[in-house]
């Protein structure tokens, strides 16, 4: 591992521009990174090195011309393949998009471009973003850096290795119930939630359109506020964009001051009594450690009921598997995705095509997801379950509220428990479920969240997470800067490498 590698992107951003580096180097340096360690991690589906290459010589020539270039111009940067580059495949983790080239770039990727930040390639994920380890890839699972043999956290799993392996500095992913802040939880890395509509969907493969929201996973708080500000923004394409000014993300992340702030401590996502049973010890010592040391800083802590959210992992598996049913079931064969004809049948039918591309293209997981959806929202029974979900939904989002008037920011666990072994819970898709159940509130809300490394248990990342009112990120990048500076959790070269 090169110095270039362990640098944060701020730092290599403020060397860039004083030219004690050029971009091809440090783009050249963490490709060399990937191809030393990416065999044993699979963070990466696809790696560009000559699409890297030629951006990163674009930018060293336009500010050798004396161009004014964005802060973070020539910092290389990696992609979730859930969200559309033109040039590189866009697969989902899954073969009904095996090989495909999307035609046009996602928003978000057509701000990276614009704002000089290389592509170093596309990274692993749970197929079509269903899953909350990694291992539902039709690629193989990506491996957590800390330990190849556990779950790097899904479904942004090869983002958050690919940043805490020293790959890549930057990385975006998509979270639709947790799934940027719990890999980054399990990996020991920063991973943010915008605010629901705060980042533009357009170009992203959509899982749970009400639910999915990308975001910046990034080694320090600061990192991810300067990618932040690079993709947020009102998007004309996106019919769920917000038009409202993008808050002030890295001036909150540089100032990380507590003082003053009151904290709530959210009782149903283990503050006390039985909701603490279900975290493992060592998280709940870390996490009662960081309110101790958020305590004495200033912070004001105190106990908030929300308790509509024990009801939330039971209406998010109602919610999101019928807009997955929805949302998958453009791949047909007809219109998009993989095509193959049954082996057994002579002219068949449109349905019998349709039906032997979806078993083979889609995985398990997915195909489970399809059919509870389906099923919640089939005649006689979206009342009973889709709509009484919605009803929780409008609850939980009306305990966000109640909250935020007495607290500025809450705070939890990001997870119960931190990166369990390949294979674990693989048997038991309602124990890896229930992983989320500190992550989902803030999805079904469209409230944003961080999670922040407070910490090792047992020597693995354990993370806590920060939530704000809608369109208050900057109470994220504040609050997080500042328990990054009083915990000081170990970073993965001093305690691996």
């Amino acid at each position: 591992m090169t110095e270039l590698t362990r640098r944060t992107a701020a730092d290599l951003a403020e060397a860039l521009a004083a030219g004690d580096v050029t971009s091809v180097e440090a783009t050249q340096a963490h490709l060399d990174r990937i191809a030393e360690v990416d065999g044993d991690l699979n963070a990466f589906l696809h790696v560009d090195v000559e699409g890297a290459l030629a951006a990163a010589a674009d930018v060293d020539a336009r500010r050798a011309a004396g161009e004014s270039l964005p802060t973070l111009a020539g910092v290389p940067i990696a992609v979730k393949d859930l969200i559309n580059t033109t040039g590189q495949p866009t697969t989902a983790g899954s073969k009904m998009l095996e090989g495909w080239i999307p035609p046009y770039d996602a928003t978000v990727v057509a701000r990276l471009r614009a704002a000089g930040l290389p592509i170093l390639g596309k990274t692993n994920l749970d197929e079509f973003a269903m899953g909350s380890s990694n291992e539902h890839s039709a690629y193989g699972p990506a491996r957590n850096p800390w330990d190849t043999a556990r779950i790097p956290g899904g479904s942004s799993g090869g983002s958050a290795a690919a940043v805490a392996g020293y790959e890549a500095p930057l990385a975006l992913g998509t979270d639709t119930g947790g799934s940027i802040r719990q890999p980054g939880a399990m990996t020991g890395t920063v991973g943010v939630k915008p605010t629901y509509g705060g980042v533009s969907r357009y170009g992203v493969i959509a899982m749970a359109s009400s639910l999915d929201q990308v975001g910046p996973m990034a080694r320090t708080v600061l990192d991810a506020a300067l990618l932040h500000e690079v993709i947020a923004g009102h998007d004309p394409m996106d019919s769920t964009s917000v038009d409202a000014p993008v808050p002030s993300v890295v001036e909150a992340a540089r100032r990380g001051d507590v003082a003053g702030l009151k904290i709530g401590v959210i009782r149903e996502l283990g503050a006390s009594g039985e909701s603490a049973s279900g975290f493992a010890p060592g998280v709940r010592a870390r996490f009662d450690e960081a309110v101790a040391k958020l305590a004495e800083a200033g912070a004001e802590i105190v106990e908030v009921s929300c308790p509509s959210f024990v009801h939330g992992i039971a209406a998010y598996y109602l919610v999101m598997p019928s807009e997955v049913s929805s949302n998958l079931a453009r791949f047909d064969a007809m219109r998009y995705g993989l095509r193959l004809a049954p082996e057994d049948a002579r002219g068949p039918s449109a349905e019998q095509v349709m039906a032997a591309s979806r078993d083979a293209g889609f995985g398990d997981e997915v195909k489970r997801r399809i059919i509870l959806g389906t099923y919640a929202l089939s005649s006689g029974y979206y009342d009973a379950y889709y709509g009484s979900a919605q009803k929780v939904r409008t609850l939980i989002a009306r305990d966000f509220a109640a909250a935020f008037e007495t607290v500025d920011v809450l705070l939890s666990p990001t997870a119960p428990h931190t990166a369990w072994k390949l294979g674990e819970k693989s048997a038991d898709p309602l124990a890896m479920y229930l992983e989320d159940v500190c992550t989902i509130p803030a999805n079904l809300a469209g409230v944003p969240g961080v999670s922040v490394p407070i910490g090792l248990d047992d020597g693995l990342p354990v993370g806590a997470q920060f939530l704000a009112p809608a369109m208050a990120d900057d109470r994220l990048y504040n609050a997080g800067a500042a328990l990054e500076r009083l915990v000081s959790a170990p970073a993965l070269e001093e305690v691996v490498r």
